[in-house]
């Protein structure tokens, strides 16, 4: 389900690191690729002046999909269908392709468009529907889980939009509200007031087009939300006649999306109490033996976490630093020290502590790592009374460790 950011063509071509190919076409795409450096428009160009100059290379489908990844960067319509219909023909089941293509056929009112649009939104929904459903408790089953519901809305989003642009105006109307039922987005709560208007029901529309308004989504920018605001204004007075009144269905629109992403949210938080949660303090990490701790329960003491895993050696050699550094507070209540395993495979995690005979509590790191932007290990954060980073400490000075780190813990001691 990732984005292809994959770049195929050049991983396969530029495996010369080696000697210069004797082959000169390899030759001539190498050199044609180097000087497009970084640039995503200039290493497009490359691509195509080398499929047009040599139409039979037999690198033809890695390069296809590799000018698509680039076309998507820079978000070329034309391109992108171009080199989206392409990399379909060979692979009709390329998740990624199916979305974009869908989209982008899209952006006018093309009949023919719809069709094809229509077709590749259908199998893109069949493709959604047969990805296994994560379970609950499983690592990462929340991110899956949104994942998926988002593709299935996008689906039924360019579904909607294929059968409206074709005129089946109930029919886009219809499948836009499935849309927003599988994932509460701006974009499908518009695309249903889209529909509705069409259809003469101006007043119905605004009160979508008022949730589209209301919902903090990331892709829309200030000039969608003017667009809106603009369009339920003049839809309102075709209704009313004034827009005395549209604040309060403005207003109404705001909690019945509020109630509606809070009920999404609480779905996704069947799998993994921690979706959607924005606070670190309001995480629940899991234990080795599946047992759960809420970091809210420890707010008013000192919480010392240390982000490991096991692969990681300078993480073993601060290990015993670590441990002179609890023998100093282990008498004091009001500290807690959290060992936080990073490593994916949890299975391996407990026989490592049998083998280096660590004794000492291990919990998961259930999504903490990334909100607190643990990029690296041994990562050490001290969280003072009232639940707020104290101190971030990047790797360890071997001599210093045990005293910088008992020091930033007794100056968390002392504040309020």
């Amino acid at each position: 389900m990732k984005r292809l950011f994959v770049l195929a063509a050049t991983t396969a071509i530029l495996a010369a690191q080696q000697p210069p190919p004797a082959d000169p076409e390899q030759q001539a795409l190498r050199d044609a690729l180097g000087e497009a450096g970084t640039s995503k428009i200039d290493f497009l160009r490359a691509i195509e002046k080398h499929l047009a100059k040599y139409p039979q290379t037999t690198q033809r489908s890695d390069l296809e999909r590799a000018a698509l990844s680039s076309a998507i960067e820079i978000r070329d319509a034309r391109r992108i269908v171009t080199y989206g219909e392409r990399v379909l023909a060979r692979d009709m089941n390329n998740v990624e392709a199916l979305e974009r293509v869908s989209r982008y056929l899209l952006v006018d009112d093309n009949k023919e468009a719809a069709k094809k649009a229509l077709d590749y939104a259908r199998h893109l929904e069949t493709m959604i529907r047969s990805q296994p459903k994560p379970e609950a408790g499983a690592q990462g089953a929340a991110r899956a889980t949104e994942e998926i519901s988002i593709l299935l809305s996008k689906s039924f989003l360019y579904q909607s939009r294929a059968q409206g642009n074709l005129g089946s105006l109930v029919d886009a109307e219809a499948l836009a509200r499935k849309s927003y039922d599988t994932f509460p987005s701006a974009e499908a709560a518009r695309e249903i007031a889209r529909w509705l208007e069409r259809q003469g029901k101006a007043e119905e529309a605004v009160a979508y087009l008022a949730e589209a308004f209301t919902i903090p989504d990331p892709n829309v920018d200030d000039s969608d939300r003017q667009r809106d605001r603009k369009r339920m204004g003049e839809w309102y007075r075709k209704a009313k006649n004034s827009e005395a009144g549209l604040g309060d269905v403005v207003l109404s629109a705001y909690d019945r999306s509020s109630a509606r992403i809070e009920s999404y949210r609480a779905a996704l938080r069947t799998l993994d109490p921690n979706a959607g949660r924005t606070d670190f303090m309001d995480f629940t990490v899991t234990g080795l033996g599946g047992d759960r701790l809420h970091l809210a329960t420890l707010k008013g003491k000192v919480i010392v976490l240390d982000f490991w895993a096991t692969w990681c050696g300078p993480c073993r050699a601060q290990q015993p630093l670590y441990e002179q550094v609890k023998e100093r507070f282990k008498n004091n209540p009001n500290v807690v020290f959290l060992n936080i395993n990073t490593d994916q495979n949890r299975a391996i995690v407990k026989p490592f502590l049998d083998t280096q005979k660590w004794n000492k509590t291990v919990y998961f790191e259930d999504g903490l790592a990334q909100l607190l932007r643990v990029s690296s290990i041994p990562m050490t954060l001290v969280v003072n009374r009232r639940g707020e980073i104290a101190s971030r400490m990047n790797g360890y000075i071997a001599d210093r460790f045990v005293d910088m780190l008992s020091e930033r813990i007794g100056e968390s001691l002392k504040e309020n």
